[in-house]
């Protein structure tokens, strides 16, 4: 993989090479051929889908239902009614809590997520608790941030009914064993959600291998549009599923007193929808599948080994997670002795450095650390050794520059 040559699709890569953007946890920066897919779809065919039997409206139906067929193909749905198209991964998690949460929990149920959630997985199981009289479970990581099988068989019981658990943390980039955690649960009776925004960028996912009945994940995460995300569920478990939104497109038939729904999967698609944003999401698939997962991985390991070796040699940063660079799928979280991590933010801008620093959207697991804040670093496979090398030199500076 010449990296040269990829940088060269992205034009804000391109264009700014003093940049380096090492905040790809939050956000991954697009190849020109997704805001040129994006582009296309408004300037061809810039009508409704599923609405209209004219042709730009039948060729806006035509992509958006594409877009859904190269969703499915990246996961390995058995169909693309599978999915649904959402604005993020946390619509996706409500959409699952206000649905089947609502009908599967009652009083003394209980709900088991882990300490390692984002907060967009954790809010929704906490209200639902809340308003059902149920228990929320926490599973807590070792050392390293893995959820072990004694932890997990341990709190998941015949009383749980539903459990959420994140497939990669977006604070310490393990990857937790999901297949093995989704078969305890199912013995238990339970359901199983996967948060998979930090999975689907630099993994293969195959959510019938790991039977995940329900897996959400984000567009802008792996490339794409903002606005656009995406909640896989089991076609049966659709099938049940009440809508989350009513209105205009999810219905079949309405009268003053009663409707019926639309068929999966436009019955979760209320309203008019994101369809450029789902055809920019399929074009970063694509442009993903031909780069290769194991191009990604490749190139990931061997930043973040560099990175983590060159980290471990200052010895006021303190690196959160797994010992491995491998387990960290290129996010490295970490705090400097005497240094807040926006003060580590903020001067790292100055240089022209961007990484992400606060709670991340996590703070029981920052709890659990015993840390208020950290900085973070997230790589993706379109950066490079030099941009490592200048991020260290950079981070050396930064004490320097605190008086140090």
């Amino acid at each position: 993989m010449d990296v040269s040559l990829i940088r060269k699709d992205f034009p804000i890569l391109r264009d700014h090479p003093e940049v380096i953007y090492f905040d790809n946890a939050a956000t991954a920066q697009r190849p020109a051929c997704v805001t040129e897919a994006v582009r296309a779809f408004y300037d061809e065919t810039n009508a409704n889908p599923l609405r209209g039997l004219y042709d730009w409206s039948i060729g806006a139906t035509a992509r958006y239902e594409a877009a859904r067929e190269v969703t499915a193909s990246l996961i390995g749905a058995s169909r693309p009614e599978e999915i649904i198209f959402t604005r993020n991964t946390t619509e996706s998690l409500n959409l699952v809590a206000r649905t089947q949460g609502m009908e599967r929990i009652g009083e003394g149920d209980e709900i088991v997520i882990s300490v390692t959630e984002h907060h967009s997985d954790i809010l929704p199981w906490q209200i639902l608790c809340k308003k059902k009289g149920a228990t929320l479970v926490w599973m807590e990581p070792d050392e390293e941030g893995y959820i072990t099988k004694e932890e997990y068989t341990s709190k998941i019981t015949k009383k749980t009914k539903i459990v959420a658990i994140g497939h990669v943390s977006n604070v310490l980039g393990v990857m937790q064993p999901v297949k093995e955690i989704a078969a305890h649960a199912h013995e238990c009776g339970a359901i199983v959600v996967v948060d998979g925004a930090q999975a689907v960028p630099h993994t293969e996912v195959d959510v019938k291998d790991l039977d995940a009945d329900f897996y959400a994940f984000s567009g802008h995460k792996l490339m794409g549009p903002f606005g656009i995300g995406v909640l896989y569920g089991k076609y049966a478990l659709l099938e049940e599923t009440e809508p989350f939104l009513t209105g205009g497109e999810m219905i079949e038939y309405v009268t003053r007193t009663e409707a019926t729904w639309a068929e999966i999967p436009h019955k979760f698609e209320a309203g008019t929808v994101n369809a450029a944003g789902a055809c920019g999401m399929a074009e970063a698939i694509r442009y993903l599948q031909g780069i290769g997962f194991e191009a990604v991985r490749t190139q990931e390991e061997t930043l973040t080994r560099r990175l983590m070796e060159g980290m471990r040699r200052l010895p006021y940063i303190r690196i959160y997670g797994a010992k491995d660079p491998a387990s960290h799928h290129g996010i490295v979280t970490f705090t400097m002795e005497g240094v807040h991590p926006h003060d580590i933010s903020s001067v790292l801008n100055e240089d022209k450095v961007c990484v992400r620093a606060g709670h991340h959207c996590a703070q029981p697991l920052m709890q659990f650390l015993k840390v208020g804040s950290t900085a973070r670093a997230s790589l993706y496979f379109y950066n490079t050794e030099d941009e490592v090398d200048r991020f260290l030199m950079h981070l050396e500076g930064v004490r320097k520059v605190m008086g140090f």
